[in-house]
């Protein structure tokens, strides 16, 4: 099958967001016409808890939604759909904004001090941009771990291997979201559809895709093809795999909403000041 090479590599660089939390960004708003359906990834792996204790108080989203996947620590949630609760070290908070969503994510680390996890935004098609909000909070003995042939450890948070199914299903972009553990020595092979973006994450160890070698902190979009390929000679690796259809829609971002024209945000933003955002309760 034809090969997915190397389109672009991306090197998450710190950023602060919410009330100061020191995080990583690996792609984001200068990317996201090129990564599509996805719009941003960030790395929130951090020792201290004065680098994230502050998390991120109330606010808004619509026309997206954010995935967050908690490797270390915990992060306490509450929203305006009435959700309230702790996504916790293997758990997952898979939350559709449609027409507007507040929310807060006030991360809490664990008995060291250590917190680690990843947020995804995606963004949605126009027709689906007001939809219904809607939460998933995904539990770690929800998420199916299997064995690839070539003995990689892969947890299913969306899509399917063989008989084995993600927890997430009925996105309209149809998203893959893998966390793959591979074997020193290893190599990795994936189909992935003619026409969808793919893209990984490296969180632990380096990889080699061809002949470029790519370390923790670096996130691949792949050319098209049919499969990437993925070879492991220096080590153990993880990774986080994405791929999803793309929407191929003008994007119009600001903050923490994102529409496909400026009279839309212009909209939203007035929405939110004059206390109407919240469309569906």
């Amino acid at each position: 099958m034809p090969r997915r090479a190397i389109e672009q590599i991306f090197i998450a660089s710190p950023i602060t967001e919410g009330a100061g939390v020191k995080l990583r960004r690996a792609f984001g708003h200068a990317e996201a016409p090129l990564c599509d359906p996805f719009l941003l990834l960030d790395d929130f792996r951090a020792d201290s808890p004065k680098n994230y204790i502050k998390g991120f108080p109330w606010h808004p989203h619509r026309g997206i939604e954010t995935i967050t996947y908690v490797i270390d620590g915990s992060v306490e949630h509450e929203d305006s759909l009435g959700n309230k609760g702790v996504i916790n070290a293997g758990e997952v908070q898979w939350m559709t904004a449609g027409s507007g969503i507040i929310h807060q994510e006030m991360p809490k680390g664990d008995e060291k001090g250590r917190m680690g996890g990843f947020q995804l935004w995606a963004n949605l098609p126009a027709a689906n941009k007001m939809d219904h909000p809607a939460y998933r909070g995904i539990n770690a003995s929800d998420i199916p771990e299997v064995e690839t042939d070539s003995g990689a450890r892969v947890k299913i948070i969306a899509g399917r291997i063989k008989n084995k199914k993600g927890p997430v299903t009925d996105v309209v972009t149809a998203p893959e979201y893998l966390d793959c553990s591979v074997p020193s020595g290893v190599e990795f092979i994936w189909p992935v559809a003619s026409g969808r973006t793919a893209l990984i994450y490296v969180m632990e160890g380096n990889i080699l895709i061809g002949s470029t070698h790519v370390e923790d902190g670096a996130a691949v979009l792949f050319t098209d093809g049919e499969e990437i390929c993925i070879d492991t000679p220096s080590g153990p690796a993880r990774f986080l795999l994405f791929t999803g259809n793309p929407v191929n829609e003008q994007i119009a971002w600001r903050g923490p909403i994102v529409m496909n024209t400026e009279a839309e945000l212009d909209q939203a933003f007035s929405d939110f000041s004059e206390g109407r955002f919240i469309k569906h309760s």
